[in-house]
């Protein structure tokens, strides 16, 4: 993959001085208007716009527009091949601006339900695709090439209607799983984080809108931005939030544009109090040397500073680094730093992935030995903390 051009340089990580919120930061108070904020549009500010016609005529596509009126509009025949987007390698230095700056509004053409059995029941067709954080690890720039915004797709009706239908025709669950012992769980943020689409449009709350009406299933998804707005979407325990954790130095080089890790444990009460079920993604967790020491810092705050009641219903997905050749050589356009600690080729073997790629893991000694300390991490620091799924 070539590199970007002489002289550009790549934009420094983002991931403390975007909010300026140091690591102590407290929760902020529910505000309908955070999506209008300052510190909103410090993640969003978006200038130019890529749409399917299709998606820029539907109601959640003028909606959207409606907030952007100074935007520019392309309109392109698919969210998926827009050349000078995804195409052009030009774009690995601005991978962080483009990110601010870039929206594409598309149609989910494919409404289909998988089977998962994992961290979920069923994985729902997503409502969007990539994300404006800048996680270094992320899977979903895999498919994408040089960029890698978010695609939001307006075609919301139909993907709630879908998965309405698909959670009736299964009736109630009869037997409990490592998903849920009573509800059927519906992963609806496969591919974006819905935290961070709710700057930009209603779809998230429209998807927990439907399962508050849907008693024999819950949605879920994994975030690593604390949006106050949520907390007033009222999903009276219909929809379970996994904050995403690691050690905060780790966040830092690797999680970029992402709120801080304390901050997203001291959002969990309130997102319990709102209606919320409350869980942990340990994840990703990323072998360097003094990692044990810092797992075990970290479990060692989540015991201090949770109440009770956060930690009498919590659970947590442990999720061992998965990394991938196309995505490290972007990133050394960009943020090398981070392929200091994810591109440890001594230490990783190739893996291939369900959907076909070609992937690298920790080896599998390596990952067997570190998941069993990761656990007796847990059991003394957190013993409250059941583990739901390790992988």
């Amino acid at each position: 993959m070539d590199q970007p051009p002489t002289g550009a340089a790549p934009e420094e990580p983002e991931q403390q001085a975007l909010f300026e919120w140091s690591d102590t930061a407290a929760v902020p108070a529910a505000h309908p208007a955070f999506r209008d904020s300052p510190e909103a549009r410090r993640m969003l500010d978006v200038r130019e716009v890529y749409a399917e016609p299709a998606a820029l005529d539907s109601p959640r596509g003028r909606q959207i527009m409606a907030h952007l009126p100074g935007a520019r509009v392309t309109e392109v025949a698919s969210h998926w091949r827009i050349p000078s987007l995804h195409g052009n390698d030009g774009n690995i230095a601005r991978w962080v601006r483009i990110k601010t700056e870039t929206l594409v509004l598309g149609m989910k053409h494919t409404l289909r339900t998988r089977p998962n059995g994992r961290s979920a029941d069923w994985i729902a067709p997503g409502a969007s695709n990539g994300c404006a954080m800048a996680c270094a690890y992320c899977y979903v720039p895999r498919r994408k090439g040089f960029a890698n915004p978010i695609t939001l797709f307006t075609n919301i009706e139909a993907i709630v209607a879908h998965v309405r239908r698909h959670v009736r025709a299964q009736g109630p669950k009869t037997e409990p799983n490592q998903c849920d012992p009573q509800a059927w769980v519906y992963d609806i943020g496969e591919n974006g984080d819905c935290s961070v689409d709710a700057l930009v449009c209603d779809n998230t709350a429209d998807l927990v809108a439907a399962f508050r009406g849907l008693p024999t299933a819950k949605a879920s998804f994994a975030t690593k931005f604390v949006n106050p707005d949520l907390l007033a979407l009222d999903p009276q325990g219909r929809t379970r939030v996994r904050f995403s954790l690691m050690p905060s130095d780790d966040a830092r080089l690797l999680d970029i544009r992402t709120s801080p890790i304390t901050q997203r444990i001291a959002a969990a009460a309130d997102f319990l109090d709102a209606g919320y079920e409350v869980h942990f993604n340990l994840s990703p967790v990323i072998l360097r040397p003094g990692w044990q020491r810092d797992w075990a810092d970290l479990l060692s705050h989540l015991d201090d500073v949770l109440p009770i009641r956060v930690k009498q219903q919590a659970a947590a997905e442990i999720i061992m680094l998965t990394h991938n050749q196309s995505l490290h050589e972007v990133n050394l356009g960009w943020h090398p730093r981070a392929e200091d600690v994810l591109w440890q080729p001594a230490a990783q073997e190739t893996k291939r992935s369900q959907n076909g790629a070609l992937n690298v893991r920790y080896t599998r000694d390596m990952k067997r030995e570190s998941l069993t300390h990761l656990q007796q991490l847990i059991a003394t620091h957190t013993p409250w903390l059941r583990v739901r799924y390790a992988f």
